[in-house]
């Protein structure tokens, strides 16, 4: 080596080990994991809740364009006045027709409700399982209890977190808050009670009169049930509705029960 030269100096090779490995893969686990929470947790939940939101939308447009197609010569209301010559804000009641039990996985009704905004319109199918109702459709119907507006208890549950969570906000209701169940026929309106918590195993709240053992049911509720706390299922946060009126499709348009609150 000549005078001046620059020397360079080698390194040794940094040895891997077993434990070095082993952290790296953890580390990159942990990452993914926490990827995954983000997706299901905040990012999956606003794309589920809006593609719930368009299949209703788009359930619920289909009955209105059906009706519409049977009914030709029916005219829509104008601003001031209704076909009949009566306030078109005013709802056209009637008896609410009986409705068959669904299937499992059988989607039967949209749900609206008002003070979770006007793009609230989940799909509500037949039976409570994960796999066939709750994850890929919304809110599914408790087997064995009623339908919508007969006497007795028209019993459904929701996910309150994930999968679009449909009840996320069943603690927000107000007491008189509308909750509309649309089906082909029209559409079937309840008022919101109050709100309980319950333990998972308190099955009474699907007795016909909730809560009430053997007593007849005179009047038809819904029961909303749901997981409590958040991202929890040691309790259920149940939410009590009392049948108001049905307002059959008509040229008179959905119930004024629909409208926005404050």
């Amino acid at each position: 080596m000549t005078r001046g030269a620059a020397r360079t100096t080698v390194r040794p090779r940094r040895r891997t080990s077993v434990a070095g490995v082993i952290g790296e893969l953890l580390i990159t686990a942990g990452v993914i994991v926490l990827l995954y929470v983000v997706w299901q947790l905040w990012v999956g939940d606003m794309i589920y809740g809006a593609e719930r939101n368009a299949s209703g939308a788009a359930q619920s447009q289909l009955w209105q364009e059906q009706w519409e197609q049977q009914n030709p010569g029916a005219v829509a209301p104008s601003p001031t006045s209704s076909a009949a010559g009566e306030d078109p804000a005013t709802p056209v009641t009637a008896p609410p027709p009986v409705m068959a039990e669904p299937a499992d996985g059988e989607r039967f009704a949209v749900m609206h409700i008002p003070r979770f905004g006007p793009d609230y319109m989940v799909d509500m199918a037949g039976g409570v399982t994960r796999a066939r109702t709750l994850d890929p459709i919304g809110i599914g119907h408790y087997p064995g209890t009623m339908m919508p507006g007969q006497p007795g208890n028209f019993a459904v549950a929701a996910h309150r977190t994930t999968w679009g969570k449909p009840f996320n906000r069943i603690a927000d209701l107000h007491v008189g808050d509308a909750l509309v169940i649309e089906t082909e026929a029209g559409w079937y309106t309840y008022r919101f009670r109050t709100l309980e918590y319950v333990k998972p195993n308190a099955v009474e709240v699907l007795l016909p009169v909730p809560q009430a053992m053997d007593v007849p049911a005179g009047t038809a509720y819904m029961t909303m049930t749901s997981c409590s706390p958040m991202y929890a299922m040691t309790e259920r946060i149940v939410a009590y509705s009392v049948f108001e009126s049905f307002t059959p499709r008509t040229d008179a348009g959905p119930p004024a029960s629909l409208q926005a609150v404050t």
